[in-house]
Parts: C-alpha cells; sequence; structure tokens
C-alpha cells in the first residue's frame, strides 16, 4: 500500500512522508475526514513504512513484513498477518475473544481495550522496531475504554504509534481528541474520482451521476458501480417518489417497516440519492418553472437534514415517514 497509491490527499501524505523520513514519526495520530477518502490506506501505508525491512522509509511494499502488514487473515479478518499491525474496532472481535458471553454493541468497549490494545502495547514489538494500532470509528471508543486508553495513548512505549481514524471527530472525546494530533483528509475532487472510476471500469456515462451521489468519496463511488445496488437505489427513490405522491402515509408506512434498519449506511446513501433526484430537477425546471424548482430545492433540504438525523441515530423508521410528510407537505 504504498503512499503514491493514495490518491487526491497531498498535503496529508506529505506531512507523513515528512515525519518518515525525518524519523519523527509522531506516536498518536487522527485522522480525521469522510468515510471512503483515504484515511484507512493511509494508516496501512504507515504500518507498512514502520514495520518494512527492506530498508525503505517509506515501506519498500515488497519485503514479508510490508506484504504481511497489510494482509488481513483468511479465517480472521480482524487480524492483519503481520503481528506489529493490530486493528482495533466496534465488534470486529468475536464476544468469546474480549470475554463477554453477548455480542458487543454498545462501542469499542473497555474489554477491547484491556484484552487487545494494552498486553500488546506493554512490550517491545515481536518483529523489527514499531508496532502500530489501527482504530476504526474512532469516534465510538466509550469512556470507560478511553479511560483505561489514555496513559497509554499519551506515553506509549518506544516503537508504539496509534491511527485513530474518525469520520466524525466532533463525537470524539475530548480526553482522546487532546491526546493525538490531527491530519486532515478532505473529500476527493471529481478528477480524482474520475480516475478512481476509470480504474475500476465505470462506464463514462454513468460516472458524473456515481460522482454527485459520492460526496467525495472514493468508497461510495465504488459502491455505484454495482449494477445490482444501483437498482436498488434506484427503486428506492422511485418507491420514495410514489410515496409523496401517495394520497395517504400508508405507502410512506409500509417503506419504512421493510427497511433494514440495521444498515443506515445503505439508508443514508439512498437518501444521498434522493436528493440529488430532487437537487437535478430544481436545477432541470430553474428557468421554465421557478416555483416549482423552489420546492424541489425546498425538498432537497428536508432530504439533507433527515440524512443528519440518521447521523445522530434517529430512528429511520420514523425518519422515513416525517421526511414523506414534509416532502408531501411542501407540494405545489
Amino acid at each position: 500500500m504504498p503512499f503514491s497509491r493514495i490518491l487526491g490527499q497531498d498535503e496529508a501524505i506529505r506531512t507523513l512522508v515528512r515525519a518518515l523520513e525525518s524519523g519523527r514519526v509522531h506516536h498518536a495520530y487522527r485522522f480525521e475526514g469522510p468515510d471512503g477518502v483515504g484515511k484507512e490506506m493511509a494508516a496501512f501505508a504507515l504500518a507498512q513504512a514502520l514495520v518494512c525491512t527492506g530498508g525503505d522509509k517509506l515501506g519498500c511494499g515488497r519485503c514479508d513484513a510490508c506484504k504481511r502488514a497489510v494482509t488481513l487473515g483468511a479465517d480472521r479478518p480482524e487480524v492483519p498477518k503481520h503481528p506489529d499491525v493490530i486493528l482495533v474496532e466496534r465488534g470486529l472481535y468475536p464476544p468469546a475473544t474480549l470475554g463477554k458471553s453477548s455480542e458487543e454493541v454498545q462501542g469499542i468497549s473497555v474489554e477491547q481495550v484491556r484484552r487487545i490494545v494494552l498486553p500488546h502495547a506493554s512490550y517491545p514489538p515481536h518483529e523489527g522496531r514499531a508496532r502500530i494500532f489501527i482504530i476504526r470509528r474512532a469516534e465510538e471508543i466509550t469512556v470507560q475504554a478511553a479511560n483505561a486508553l489514555l496513559k497509554t495513548l499519551e506515553e506509549p512505549r518506544q516503537g508504539t504509534h496509534f491511527v485513530l481514524l474518525t469520520s466524525r471527530p466532533d463525537r470524539m472525546l475530548d480526553t482522546i481528541r487532546s491526546r493525538t494530533l490531527k491530519i486532515r483528509f478532505g473529500p476527493l475532487s471529481d478528477a480524482v474520482l474520475h480516475k478512481i472510476l476509470e480504474a475500476g471500469g465505470m462506464p463514462a456515462g454513468q460516472q458524473d451521476l456515481a460522482i454527485e451521489l459520492a460526496a467525495g468519496s472514493a468508497a461510495a463511488a465504488l459502491d455505484l458501480a454495482d449494477a445490482e445496488r444501483t437498482a436498488a437505489r434506484d427503486e428506492f427513490v422511485t418507491s420514495m417518489l410514489s410515496a409523496v405522491a401517495a394520497p395517504d402515509l400508508g405507502p410512506a408506512v409500509a417503506l419504512a417497516e421493510a427497511l433494514d434498519t440495521k444498515d443506515k449506511e445503505r439508508l443514508r446513501d439512498d437518501l444521498r440519492a434522493l436528493g440529488a433526484a430532487l437537487a437535478r430537477s430544481a436545477r432541470g425546471r430553474a428557468a421554465s418553472d421557478p416555483r416549482a424548482s423552489v420546492i424541489d430545492a425546498r425538498r432537497y433540504e428536508f432530504v439533507l437534514r433527515t440524512i443528519g438525523y440518521l447521523e445522530r441515530n434517529a430512528s429511520p423508521n420514523l425518519s422515513i415517514i416525517q421526511l414523506v410528510s414534509e416532502l408531501r407537505d411542501a407540494m405545489p
């Protein structure tokens, strides 16, 4: 995972490269930015560089250590094959590994810190000169887990590094945020997304819509290249517009009840597609029907607000019914 493969994040990559070349890698980074813009790729590139045995300060990408650093186990995907590259994420480890009898769903738990992080952080690396912990969705670290982690995060033993990944730094605990060095990863430009989609094989005629829906995220753009997923998203948009045009809220209730409420990210993607459809309609009718264009623009704002509610853990079912009601009220 060489740094050169990470597109559109020049300033972030320059910061990391300078640190590696000078031998002044910070012990605790916080990579902030939207999902799917290269934060995790950069974390693994940093991991490669730190454990590389090929003599390259930026990671040669060819030695056995570099290859194992970015290879997850086939039977245990939570464990990279290199013992000094350790992943942490809510729900990543089986409950038995954490000494629990049921699935942990309340965030990155104190059990994960005590059983996965602290035992490794207390000893020298198994191989070479460094160990790195990559914590996904660090905003989900619980208060108890943070308290258990603070001393190690603030004063790790030599050669121990942390990279905390987050798309919601505003939700991170201040005690964690203040002990990490921020590196910002911004949304990807349209030009970068075009390049990524071309490499992924998406036809040129489909790329503009995918980029409009992706909101600067390569992961979202590539997901839009999936024909089955695109068909399901189109069906959702059609169902929502039909529910808005229905004489009552019956179709909205039926649509809400059919939702997969566990996959909120998918629902947010579907709502972004609905928002994009309304935005296109507003632009297209701006000259010929200004009043209708204003209504579509207002509807678009309702959709964005609903996405925000979902990001703050609002009920998906109630949010959809409320959105349909608001879109109906906005009709001419």
